[in-house]
């Protein structure tokens, strides 16, 4: 007997399990219109962590879950073809109760949402994705208290997340070993719309949402990605926010701690008739990993949802966001870090952000077997940067300046830069979901084309002072893209086989004026490009499915990387590479899961920049070829719920192994004064070996769960060199492993509708070396915070 179940063999023996005051739940799954939803799928989560059960409805749409502890559970309803609904209720002990579900049609984009709700208990639905596939739910996010979204998507197996400012607020996602700068090989999506401001002129991130408005965070790797685009190399990052309540809801979250961290969170909602609003507001302040570093959000989002009539559903979101940050965008030069790695020379650099977005959805379910989903969507991002320093090879930002006497006069004499952007795009995207049968099989088809739209203005002034907010125009620039994409994507369903081939086709053009000299200087591109795919599964067993697939990875290059400020064509070809991946997906009892996938990714042209640091005249090149290879492993245990115990010690585990993460072919580096050198063979920029997150925790029915989390990220190299000693400049050299342990404790009181918790990140308060891309960047230190969660 192992020490861990030996443990829940005696907590329960101190307290025995009383099943005659167990509960019963009893419901109906109804469609928009009424009328019952046979073989959907209810699961109900709780009242502790690693407790699920499932239930498939009959045809009168009702189903019955018997033997449920008394607490407060999380149930949702699932079937093909359709949004899954999600409900809060509460079980006492011996009580009789009933939910009642209502489900929406759905779009293939929130499909992986429907797997991720029934994967326990449906084996069709664990069938149907061929690929790589991570969800973490809002328990998992709310548990550990994650602080932003890297700590999140840390949690899953494949990820690497670099910090940069502390709060999480520019992304540097990345996926098997890709360079995460700026998360430009990811491609990220908020209910299916791109997150990114511009995803085919320019992916770089500037913005994030904040991680607490969202219900449900997927990760999707492999094949499936032919189905959305235009970045099909590393992976889909989804986020989704949760639907409008059925009844009249509230719900407060006031947090505060360390580093004048700050947090208040309001969700109110209700459905009236046949419409479902929900409002989401948040307030986020804090300082950030160094000194004289402070950031200020903002985060509003009004959704609702209408049925129209019997078979129409329309679904409209807004959102606004707004950031004032006093961060900067330099890192430290060696001997600055050896003094005081969180010291900030430029603590007058600010970045002032502004996002407004909307879409709305319509969903026409036209018949038994077919469903028409059209999304319109569009954002304005405005974000002005104001900066001293670029990197950290520029001290002070202009060192040829006579009026700056360097960095003692930083806030004197020295100038800044503003770095003034204002990006809108917008597209409509209907896509089609058709059942049939062929030669007797049956067969499901998806269907989609998009056109999108993106405008870029970008411009620079150069202040004569720290604080100066305006300047001479350096830069003015307009970039214009146009985009035009269409999916096919099958499921032919052969028993216990799924075969899911699919393709994908891109058409961007690139347009480029410099508005700066006496007369406009414009440019044109065109880029077109097939993505095909090609995913396989097989069910050995009812609770495990084998996958396997291959598929194109392209990313289109950036409008300034086609086309020259003269207007000129660069001879920049996109980014292409064939991706593999091989795996097994395995729930085999209640309170295990387990999924591990080996995946090979050959790069035929992986994109680099031609400095370090992307500063002032940088360019980029065609990298040429890199190869990345290696295994992913993610699984759970819950004891408690494997031996029935209201006590459920349970471990978590998301590791990454990449052996192999090289160039490949010819390739010379991109280090100034070195471009003569082979590089080939060296092993790629950041990407560890080894990145782990294990979570050992403990919760109980009665609403207590505590947990520690170690999270580790093995050693990288900052440069193509693989440079081992730290450069003057703080850019290349080594970046050492770290490992950072944090811990959260929740106590949920259900008669008062709340719940207690403190959390602490960085425990140790360990100061690590995070990034090297602009100069030397520490960790975030130890946050300790404490809250509050009322639900009315």
């Amino acid at each position: 007997m192992t020490p861990l179940l030996a443990l829940v063999f005696v907590l329960q023996a101190a307290s025995p399990a009383t099943p005659h005051a167990n509960g019963t739940l009893t419901g109906r799954v109804l469609d928009a219109s009424g009328s019952a939803v046979p073989h959907a799928v209810v699961t109900v989560r709780g009242p502790q962590a690693g407790f699920q059960v499932t239930a498939q409805t009959d045809q009168t749409g009702t189903f019955t879950l018997a033997g449920l502890p008394p607490g407060a559970y999380q149930a949702s309803a699932a079937c093909a073809g359709f949004n899954v609904a999600r409900r809060a209720l509460t079980v006492g002990a011996g009580e009789r109760a009933a939910v009642e579900f209502r489900l929406q049609p759905g779009t293939f984009a929130e499909e992986i949402t429907v797997v991720a709700a029934s994967l326990a208990g449906s084996p069709e639905a664990l069938h149907r994705i061929p690929g790589s596939i991570q969800v973490l739910d809002r328990h998992v996010i709310e548990a550990s208290r994650v602080f932003n979204f890297s700590e999140a998507l840390r949690k899953v197996p494949g990820v690497a997340v670099r910090d940069e400012e502390g709060f999480g607020l520019r992304p540097n996602i990345g996926i098997r070993g890709l360079n995460p700068t700026r998360s430009s090989k990811v491609l990220l999506l908020e209910d299916g719309v791109p997150v990114t401001y511009a995803p085919y002129g320019d992916n770089a991130s500037y913005y994030h949402p904040p991680v607490e408005r969202f219900e449900t965070v997927e990760v999707l790797k492999g094949a499936a990605q032919v189905a959305y685009g235009p970045v099909t190399v590393g992976g889909v990052v989804n986020y989704l926010t949760p639907a409008p309540p059925l009844r009249p809801s509230a719900s407060v979250l006031l947090a505060g701690g360390s580093g004048d961290y700050r947090n208040g969170h309001l969700t109110l909602g209700d459905t009236v008739g046949r419409t479902g609003i929900l409002l989401d507001y948040m307030k986020k302040q804090g300082d950030g990993a160094r000194a004289s570093t402070y950031s200020d959000l903002d985060d509003l989002t009004l959704k609702a949802t209408t049925s129209l009539a019997a078979r129409h559903t329309v679904t409209l979101k807004a959102n606004y966001y707004g950031e004032d940050s006093n961060v900067t965008y330099s890192g430290l030069r060696r001997d600055e870090w050896a003094a005081d790695p969180r010291q900030n020379p430029f603590h007058n650099d600010f970045f002032y952000g502004d996002r407004a977005g909307a879409s709305a959805r319509h969903a026409w379910a036209a018949g038994a077997n077919a469903i028409l989903t059209t999304q319109v969507y569009g954002s304005y991002f405005r974000r002005h940067w104001w900066r001293q320093s670029s990197h950290s090879a520029q001290r002070p930002n202009d060192a040829g300046d006579p009026f700056c006497g360097g960095m003692a006069n930083l806030d004197t004499a020295c100038g800044n830069e503003g770095r003034l952007r204002a990006y809108t795009h917008w597209g409509v995207e209907p896509r089609l979901r058709v059942g049939m049968r062929a030669l007797g099989r049956p067969v499901e088809a998806d269907l989609g084309v998009r056109a999108h739209f993106e405008d870029q203005d970008r411009r620079q002034e150069n202040g004569d002072s720290a604080r100066a907010r305006s300047g001479r125009l350096v830069e003015d620039n307009e970039r214009r893209n146009q985009a035009y994409s269409a999916f096919a994507q099958a499921r032919l369903l052969l028993g216990r086989w799924t075969v899911t081939p699919g393709v994908r086709l891109e058409n961007v053009h690139y347009e480029r004026t410099n508005r700066l000299g006496p007369a406009p200087l414009s440019g044109r591109a065109q880029i077109t490009q097939w993505v095909p795919g090609l995913g396989v599964s097989f069910l050995p067993a009812a609770s495990t499915t084998v996958f396997a697939g291959v598929h194109r990875g392209f990313a289109p290059p950036r409008t300034e990387d086609v086309i020259s400020n003269a207007g000129g064509s660069v001879e920049l070809d996109p980014e292409l590479s064939w991706n593999y991946e091989v795996g097994v997906r395995s729930l085999p009892r209640a309170g295990v899961r387990f999924e591990a996938t080996a995946f090979r990714m050959d790069y035929e042209n992986q994109i680099i920049a031609a400095s370090l640091a992307g500063g002032l005249g940088a360019a980029l090149t065609n990298g040429g070829q890199t190869r990345h290879q290696g295994l992913e492993v993610a699984g759970r245990l819950d004891a408690g719920t494997l031996a029935g115990s209201r006590h459920d010690p349970y471990v978590a585990v998301a590791w990454t192994w990449l052996p192999v993460a090289r160039f490949a072919g010819t390739r010379f580096s991109n280090v100034p004064g070195f471009t003569t050198v082979s590089v080939s063979g060296h092993r790629l920029t950041y990407a560890p070996r080894h990145t782990l997150t294990a979570t050992l925790g403990f919760a109980h029915a009665s609403g207590l769960e505590a947990l520690v989390e170690a999270v580790h990220v093995g050693g990288q190299f900052g440069d193509d060199l693989n440079t081992i000693a730290s450069s003057a400049d703080g850019q290349r050299g080594l970046i050492p492993a770290h490992t950072v342990w944090n811990a959260a404790v929740n106590y949920r009181v259900p008669r008062l509708r709340s719940t207690l918790f403190v959390a602490v990140k960085n425990a140790l308060d360990r100061t690590f070396l995070a990034d090297r891309a602009r100069g030397m960047v520490p960790g975030s230190p130890r946050l300790v915070h404490a809250g509050l969660r009322l639900t009315l």
